[in-house]
């Protein structure tokens, strides 16, 4: 603080120099200061200034201020000071003091000018987050809190810029990943300001992993045991699923659902529960509600619900629900969890119909709640949950609504009454004296019967036992007369729906009810008097159940036929009467708060007055009671003829339906079974294959040994008894013959042959004794050369002649014996027995076996030898191809070395030109120039000299 003492005057400078005097001093020295100490002195004073003269120092310091975050970035002190002093100045966290001195409304007014100033320029935002890329902690965390402070202060504005600025979002997003608490907390809180309302930064920071990185942050935490972390890690995870069906479908599909069941895993001793961990376990559970709520896409809520329940969640709600100890507004939270879990979802709501209470003896969880329901000293807020829990259980649980009825039936109800049934606590909670207990039993009894007009007739059925001596009452009779006896305004509008739910779509229930005689007076008698406000509802609510009796109407009942319930109300209310009091139901405040969403929240018991289910009926009914109220009986008559005309063609098309679909049903079985057929052709077919080609390896087996059986035979043939000779032996004989018979035929044409020779030999020796002239002579000589050739073609004749009569008289003797050995061997074969030719026969099937096995065994070890060399050669072809791949390779490799080699080549040939060409110019030139031969032999000289020189040494 010396620095700030010189800059005011120090104690002895006499008056004291006002704050906005030192400031613009302070300003000045950042502003025009060379060194760097001396900026960074100011800035630490505008520091200590900035939050007792936050007005002084933001309209004077603040340009001074930008200026040093963009020209003294390398110095992180100076940087931090400044950012510091940003902070202080736009952020609106006074301390208690100065909050004493300046109104809130003020100070949120000097805090939204300030980082309008700042945001002025896009330029600043984006420079404040480069600076939180920075690791150094003096910069990041400033830079974190101030960017925080803008974002609670014009959260749309820097919203935008952040979402324009290149990889804005990814950068905050690593301040999750920063090991320093301080500032991945501090992140957390900036994510939080960043997410709010701007479902494309959402959507950006979901897939940026945030899901991950939360629910690690609240597992390391402790989960619901941990500090405020888990709570702003809620918080943040509930921007981002909260009204945004993408990252609620994102974090469904990644899996985090499950990660949630730790959560609630809540151990068997519930006492000294913390406030911190009742505000996480509370945000928690609203986490749950946010991904099944009503308002999210049907498909979506289902999905998450179905999830839930096998993920094993929603039998963790339902052991806190029945566990003892919980906080009350937890155990609230609670019931409307699950109720939203199971909603609308059969697999659930069966689940939920299974759960008990550890009771003894134990209890049905339903019948717990609605214990808890019907008890006026249990909480509001308790008691509303129930209720909720309750209609969601039977929303469009047409199987739940049914168990909830059958407890009400004569024949199901426990004759012991040792146990207390869901039916008798809502009959009880109907009658009681508590108008909220009536108009909650009312309603869920409303909810049992919705959209089911089997449920409404058996609920005709019931009979109620209102005092001894007394004739049992139906259900029906005892609600109207409890409308007459004049109870509290909530008892008579929970009845009334309750009516108007069991009347509407069920003409039976209208013919019950109109069968009272009393009924009808009394609510004409309710809507034609002028009664106050409180009253007007209960008079719409008369008006409407009225007209529901006029459009269900069946006309079964001779004294209350439309036409005539309708002349009633002309003569004693008036038609634009009626409609108005009709009216009275959609105008009032709270049917319009109880249409907006379908739990039941009211501020206090006394504004319970409409169900959300109940005020959809309404919307449905006012057109059409309207209608109906102003048509005449001809109007009447056509609209019945064109209901059973309907009906009938409804009948028709239902019929026909039927029918398609009994068809639809025939049709899918027929594909079934043609599928199933196709299938089984398709194996048949293939095993045919197979069995086919079995069949031909085995017809290849037999011809291949058939033909080495048949070698075997002709081998054995000359060794043979007669049996083999009597078969084979006339074929040889025919074939010997033949050959004999050619080679006659050979010897015949080369005697023929022979005979031409010696003639003309004869003819030339003739001529020679003739001639005798020169010419003649050497005709002779030529004639005798060609007479010498033919001697010896004819000499080697003779030789091959004699060799074939040799051979002719061989097979002529071969002949002979195999004539002797027919004749030898057919006596011999007449005298053998058939026990030497049965003996014979079977020594020769043991040695085919023999052989045929010994040749399988062969041939077994011939395939597998085959495999082998199989495999061998497709090694050996893999290497061949390896080497042929190195072989290219090097052949390619050569090729570029002998082309590189040549242009060598070609260029020391061109250098070799060159060079003589410059000597050729040196000499023109008259320099003396040595060749390169002479160059070399002069070197070689010096080394002989110098090696002589060496050796006289």
């Amino acid at each position: 603080m010396n620095f700030l003492r010189g800059v005011m005057g120090g104690p002895s400078a006499g008056a004291q120099p006002s704050g906005a005097e030192t400031i613009q001093k302070l300003c000045d020295r950042v502003a025009s200061s060379t060194l760097l100490d001396d900026r960074r002195d100011a800035v630490r004073a505008l520091k200590s200034l900035s939050k007792k003269y936050r007005l002084e120092v933001g309209f004077q310091a603040m340009e001074h201020l930008i200026n040093v975050l963009q020209t003294d970035r390398s110095d992180s002190e100076i940087i931090g000071y400044t950012l510091d002093t940003l902070f202080n100045i736009v952020s609106n966290d006074l301390e208690e003091e100065e909050q004493e001195e300046n109104s809130q409304k003020q100070v949120d007014d000097l805090g939204r000018q300030f980082t309008e100033i700042f945001i002025k320029q896009q330029e600043n935002v984006t420079l404040l987050l480069t600076f939180l890329e920075e690791f150094d902690f003096q910069v990041r965390w400033p830079g974190v809190k101030l960017l925080t402070s803008l974002l609670k202060q014009q959260g749309p504005q820097v919203q935008q810029i952040i979402l324009v600025s290149p990889m804005g979002v990814s950068r905050l997003m690593d301040l999750l990943a920063d090991s320093r608490e301080v500032i991945r907390n501090d992140g957390v809180l900036l994510l939080q300001q960043l997410t709010k309302s701007n479902a494309a930064i959402q959507k950006i920071v979901a897939f940026e992993n945030a899901f991950e990185r939360l629910l690690d942050i609240v597992t390391d935490e402790g989960n619901s045991d941990g500090g405020i972390v888990v709570e702003d890690c809620l918080l943040l995870l509930q921007n981002l699923l909260k009204n945004n069906n993408s990252n609620q479908n994102f974090f469904k599909e990644g899996s985090y659902i499950q990660r949630m069941k730790p959560w609630f895993e809540v151990g068997d001793d519930n006492s000294g529960w913390s406030a911190q961990k009742v505000t996480n376990l509370h945000l928690m559970l609203q986490l749950v509600r946010v991904l099944v709520s009503p308002t999210n896409p049907p498909g979506a809520t289902s999905s998450c619900q179905k999830t839930m329940f096998h993920c094993g969640l929603l039998q963790q709600l339902c052991t806190i629900l029945m566990a003892t100890g919980v906080p009350a507004d937890i155990l609230t939270e609670t019931i409307n969890t699950v109720s939203e879990v199971i909603r609308g979802c059969q697999i659930n709501q069966d689940y939920f119909a299974s759960v008990n209470a550890p009771s003894n003896p134990p209890r049905s969880a339903i019948v717990v709640l609605l214990m808890s329901m019907v008890n006026e000293r249990q909480p509001f807020v308790l008691r509303c949950a129930v209720l909720y829990c309750f209609q969601c259980f039977l929303y469009k649980n047409q199987k739940g609504q049914g168990e909830i009825v059958s407890t009400l039936l004569p024949s199901t109800i426990d004759a012991t009454g040792n146990s207390v049934s869901a039916g008798q606590l809502l009959c009880g909670g109907l009658f009681s004296t508590d108008s909220l207990s009536n108009w909650c039993a009312a309603v869920a009894l409303a909810h049992a019967l919705q959209d089911n007009a089997t449920l409404k007739e058996q609920l005709l059925r019931v009979q109620l036992a209102t005092s001894i001596g007394n004739p049992p009452v139906s259900l029906l009779q005892q609600c109207t007369n409890i409308l007459s006896q004049g109870s509290k305004v909530q008892t008579r509008v929970g009845l009334l729906m309750l009516l108007c739910t069991w009347l509407s779509d069920c003409p039976i229930a209208v013919t019950h009810f109109l069968h009272n005689s009393a009924n009808i007076p009394f609510l004409t008698g309710q809507i034609a008097e002028n009664l106050g406000e409180e009253e007007q509802l209960v008079q719409g609510l008369c008006a409407l159940l009225l007209g529901i009796c006029i459009y269900y109407n069946d006309n079964s009942l001779e004294n209350c036929r439309k036409e005539k319930l309708k002349q009633l109300i002309e003569k004693r209310i008036g038609k634009e009467n009626f409609i108005e009091k009709l009216g009275f139901i959609s105008k009032h405040e709270l049917y319009s708060r109880a249409a907006q969403k379908p739990q039941p929240s009211f501020s206090s018991p006394d504004h319970m007055m409409f169900d959300h289910e109940f005020t959809k009926l309404v919307k449905e009914l006012e057109g059409i009671i309207t209608k109906a109220i102003y048509k005449s009986s001809e109007e009447d008559k056509q609209e019945e003829e064109v209901k059973k005309t309907l009906e009938q063609h409804d009948n028709i098309v239902t019929h026909y339906k039927k029918v398609i679909r009994e068809q639809d049903q025939q049709l899918e079985e027929l594909k079934q079974k043609v599928n199933t057929l196709k299938s089984q052709n398709e194996q048949l077919q293939t095993a045919v294959t197979q069995q086919m080609s079995q069949i031909q390896q085995h017809k290849d087996q037999y011809n291949l040994l058939k033909v080495q059986l048949g070698k075997d035979n002709q081998h054995h043939t000359s060794h043979s008894n007669t049996l083999q000779m009597n078969g084979i032996q006339p074929e040889e004989i025919s074939k010997l013959r033949q050959e004999i018979e050619e080679l006659k035929n050979k010897h015949e044409v080369l005697q023929g042959q022979l005979r031409e020779k010696d003639s003309v030999i004869e003819n030339m020796k003739s001529l020679q004794s003739e001639t005798g002239t020169n010419e003649q002579s050497s005709q002779i000589t030529a004639g005798l050369e060609h007479g010498n050739e033919l001697h010896r073609e004819l000499e080697a004749l003779r030789i091959q002649i004699q060799s074939q009569s040799l051979d002719i008289s061989k097979l002529q003797s071969e002949k002979q014996e195999l004539l002797q050995q027919m004749n030898t061997a057919s006596v011999p074969a007449l005298g053998d027995s058939s026990a030497v030719i049965a003996a014979k026969n079977s020594e020769l099937e043991g040695r085919l076996l023999q052989e045929i096995k010994e040749l399988k065994n062969d041939v077994k070890a011939l395939s597998e030898e085959k495999a082998l060399l199989k495999q061998h050669l497709d090694s050996v072809n893999s290497t061949v191809a390896v080497l042929q791949n190195e072989k290219s390779k090097l052949q390619q490799e050569v090729a570029e070395s002998k082309k590189e080699q040549d242009d060598l080549l070609v260029l020391l040939a061109d250098q070799d030109q060159k060079i003589l060409a410059l000597k050729n110019k040196l000499k023109e030139l008259g320099e003396p120039v040595e060749d390169e031969d002479d160059i070399e032999s002069g070197d070689q000289g010096d080394e002989d000299e110098e090696e002589e020189g060496e050796e006289e040494d």
